[in-house]
């Protein structure tokens, strides 16, 4: 194995980016190093960029990305039950170890988890280091670049929608932002049962996409007429739980608006706007409820796997780009101007 390998390296200083030379890196005691074989490029490696995100716990200098499929290429100290060449999806995040849920071992509650090319190291490159306690398994029906995107675009609405919404057979969803994560909302929603789905976003072709992935129906958000025609596809009920993937102010409040009584609203996208429940008398009288969200917990992954090895979840359309690493620009650039409408542009290191 050569001593050096090609990585993206962030310098947060000056928010500058460059494919570099580095140390490939040794797995210490309960790692392994995976060969990374793709790895997604998400908004929220895009905020670091932008410098959306970026406080003191993100390192002077990082690799980024953290949606990665790859294969085991060592094993490190103590590891049991793994081998070299098993095809693997490494866990977006690690436990902390020293908060009250670690020191009791309730990892997958972790109140402070690190978060993979924000704490440390990501995937945009030719090997990373992972956790093999976190590490899911990928049958090999399953390929490596779908299996990559179960490590965030997948999982996240996962926990979005099974755990954070809690969204039964049934009930009528609504879907706020039709992008990576949006797309799969739909997708999952649709999985579990909800019914309707509606769909909302500006851009026509983008609805016709939510269509194309198990929406019932999708509106443009702007139309004065919205709330009437949501209504009417719910037959006066209007929605059990709106799912706001964008994060901004328009669509969480209105996807809080086109609630029934008692229903709930997961945000899911984030940014830095300011959102309003209105007054505190309507809030309670309404017994609406705002839930946030984020990440999934581990073993999520392997549901997900399991379920596109059985033919349940499709994401041959949630691909629209790869790129080398020395093309890591031209996907970033793709995603900024929404360029194809890409759900996920992938590196292949």
């Amino acid at each position: 194995m050569t001593a050096t390998m090609r990585a993206q390296r962030f310098h947060k200083a000056t928010r500058q980016w460059a494919i570099e030379e580095v140390p490939v890196p040794d797995p210490g005691p309960g790692e392994v190093l995976v060969k990374v074989a793709y790895c997604g490029i998400c908004h929220s490696d895009l905020s670091l960029i932008d410098g959306v995100f970026g406080g003191p716990e993100v390192p002077d200098v990082i690799t980024q990305g953290h949606e990665a499929a790859g294969t085991i290429a060592r094993i490190g100290p103590g590891v049991t039950g793994w081998a070299e060449g098993d095809r693997v999806i490494p866990a977006a995040g690690r436990p902390c170890g020293v908060c009250e849920y670690c020191r009791r071992a309730d990892f997958g509650n972790c109140s402070n988890i690190l978060l993979m090319a924000f704490a440390y190291d990501g995937a945009w490159a030719e090997y990373t280091v992972a956790q093999a306690v976190g590490l899911t398994r990928v049958p090999d029906s399953v390929p490596l670049e779908q299996a990559a995107l179960l490590a965030d675009a997948v999982s996240t609405p996962f926990g979005a929608v099974v755990r954070t919404g809690r969204v039964g057979i049934g009930e009528a969803v609504g879907v706020w932002g039709v992008g990576g994560v949006g797309t799969h909302i739909v997708q999952l929603a649709r999985l579990v049962g909800a019914n309707p789905i509606v769909a909302f976003d500006l851009d026509e072709e983008i609805r016709g996409r939510a269509i194309a992935v198990g929406a019932d129906f999708a509106f443009d958000s702007r139309d004065p007429d919205v709330k009437a025609k949501v209504a009417e596809v719910t037959k006066g009920h209007l929605l059990d739980v709106a799912f706001d993937a964008v994060g901004i102010k328009a669509t969480f409040e209105q996807g809080l608006d086109l609630l029934t009584a008692g229903g709930r609203i997961v945000g899911v996208g984030l940014s830095a706007q300011e959102v309003s429940l209105g007054t505190t008398a309507a809030f309670g009288v309404s017994r609406k409820q705002a839930l946030g969200h984020l990440g999934y917990k581990n073993e999520d992954i392997g549901t997900l796997v399991d379920l596109v090895a059985a033919g349940r979840l499709d994401l041959s359309r949630s691909i629209s780009g790869v790129v080398g690493l020395d093309d890591l620009g031209e996907g970033i650039r793709r995603l900024h101007e929404h360029e194809g409408n890409p759900i996920r542009i992938l590196v292949r290191p």
